[in-house]
């Protein structure tokens, strides 16, 4: 197909037809680019015209293997593209060695063409390791939030399920590029087509960029109690410098033996235990997502030593932080 020539005639009106670059990065979500590219299929096979187009390129023109160790074939390596095209670049797991000096070339080459440019899943990363989300909104999956956050600070990280902002969008991964790609089609054809493409996926409630990635509270924990939630919303906001059992208890109206009572009730450890194990998993996900030192990953969880940190460490995770960092080296050189 000609993608220069991408005016179509319709039975009726002249319809535009749009390209969209799919960029596989190593380890991509395969259900994140499935879903985008089902979406376009779709609009198509409705609309009995051809909407969209797409080709896959990667790095290299080489064959890329998802997460699921599936391997798929590009079209080829990075090139120069057309104006009107939208690269979406597809991540997943280990997306900070996706970030390539060629990658972020290109992506800087095509930015200032005035390419659309979007990443799906994690590749807000690459993007951001490109300078293209620099004073942008964005969103990134849940687990690389932590990470993301200290990496780029420039960045304002939304935790909806998709953001739009200007010609640069992110998605959360998981189904979520789903929703942002009925949004373009909605902006592109209309509403009744994305509908129309929602109902063949049988996807029956279809998200905007004011929902959020994650499940509320009450529904992460099995419980629907109105002060437990309140103080796991604090705790989960205040990581780095930690809110003694006392002061949540006064802030929501009980005493400090009423919020025992009422952790280890419904979640069988103390408020204190529960407190300390989000706060390790923000360090584990800080020691496997960013190059900060241990030190800093500590200071970064409010831990006041890096002595204490490892000992807290070592007893949760049976592993020191130093040796979770080095674990996670080797598996990014064996990869």
């Amino acid at each position: 197909m000609n993608v220069r020539n991408n005016r179509l005639k319709g039975s009726q009106n002249e319809v535009r037809m749009r390209r969209y670059v799919f960029v596989l990065l190593p380890g991509f979500s395969l259900l994140s680019f499935a879903g985008a590219i089902e979406v376009l299929r779709l609009a198509n096979h409705i609309s009995k015209r051809t909407l969209y187009d797409w080709k896959l390129l990667s790095d290299g023109g080489a064959p890329v293997r998802c997460a699921a160790n599936l391997s798929y074939t590009p079209d080829g390596d990075l090139e120069e593209l057309l104006r009107e095209d939208t690269v979406l670049l597809c991540g997943g797991i280990d997306v900070g060695r996706a970030a390539t000096k060629k990658m972020t070339n290109w992506l800087r080459r095509e930015a200032r063409r005035g390419v659309s440019i979007g990443g799906l899943c994690t590749a807000a990363h690459t993007m951001a390791r490109a300078g293209l989300l620099d004073d942008k909104r964005a969103t990134i999956h849940w687990e690389n939030h932590d990470g993301f956050t200290e990496d780029f600070p420039d960045v304002s990280l939304t935790k909806s399920v998709y953001v739009l902002d200007g010609n640069r969008m992110t998605t959360a991964g998981g189904t979520s590029s789903i929703d942002l790609m009925l949004k373009l089609v909605a902006r592109d054809n209309g509403e009744e087509l994305a509908h129309e493409i929602a109902d063949q996926l049988i996807y029956n409630i279809v998200r905007t960029d004011q929902d959020v990635q994650r499940l509320s509270v009450p529904t992460r924990i099995g419980v629907r109690h109105p002060k437990l939630s309140t103080v796991i919303q604090m705790m989960e906001s205040n990581i780095e410098e930690p809110i003694s059992p006392s002061i949540l208890a006064r802030d929501v109206g009980m005493s400090t033996r009423q919020l025992e009572r009422l952790f280890r009730r419904y979640l069988n450890r103390s408020p204190k235990r529960y407190y300390m194990e989000l706060r390790l998993q923000k360090a584990r996900n800080l020691l496997m997502q960013t190059d900060m030192s241990v030190i800093n990953v500590a200071l970064a969880c409010g831990f006041a030593s890096p002595s204490h940190f490892s000992k807290c460490y070592r007893a949760h995770y049976q592993t020191t932080p130093y040796r979770e960092r080095g674990t996670q080296a080797a598996r990014a050189e064996e990869a």
